[in-house]
């Protein structure tokens, strides 16, 4: 018996989508699902240190171009989720950007994302947000290493469960 089920009844785990009747994590069947066009928004919001707001407002990061290069990691990460969150499904993406805005000394990073496909791209546009937020990290950290960012998501629409916003 798998170690999951250990005291644990199987009819239990049948409410979950990505666990079978054995305990292991499954990837969701979505053979059936109609498609439709499907759009997410996620956003990271970094706090930097006043070093770093005036390196990077200043263009003047040694590495580089960063918030050219994040924007490319972003899109990036978007095209391979996938293969880096193991129960994600492949998608046609149609559409990825990401956007850099300050708010304060705050760097906001939108991330948008569109499909017409089966199932959503929530977590497309969260991992595109996450990585370019941490591609503005590495690309900073030699200034300061007190950067901080949270991310999430801000709206969904399209699919069963229709329009969502945070």
């Amino acid at each position: 018996m798998n170690a999951v089920l250990v005291g644990t009844k199987v009819e239990e785990f049948m409410s979950f989508t990505h666990i079978n009747e054995h305990g292991q994590a499954v990837m969701v069947d979505v053979s059936d699902k109609p498609e439709s066009n499907r759009e997410a928004q996620a956003l990271a919001r970094m706090q930097l240190p006043q070093t770093v707001v005036s390196a990077l407002r200043d263009d003047t990061i040694p590495k580089g171009d960063v918030l050219g290069t994040a924007r490319i990691a972003g899109i990036q990460a978007v095209k391979k989720c996938s293969e880096l969150i193991p129960l994600c499904h492949p998608l046609p993406v149609t559409k990825a950007s990401v956007v850099f805005d300050w708010n304060g000394d705050e760097l906001e990073i939108a991330c948008s994302v569109k499909t017409r496909s089966v199932t959503g791209v929530e977590m497309e546009a969260l991992t595109g947000a996450s990585v370019a937020a941490l591609t503005v990290y590495d690309m900073c950290k030699a200034i300061d290493k007190g950067i901080t960012f949270d991310i999430a998501l801000v709206s969904k629409s399209g699919g069963k469960s229709g329009d969502w916003h945070a």
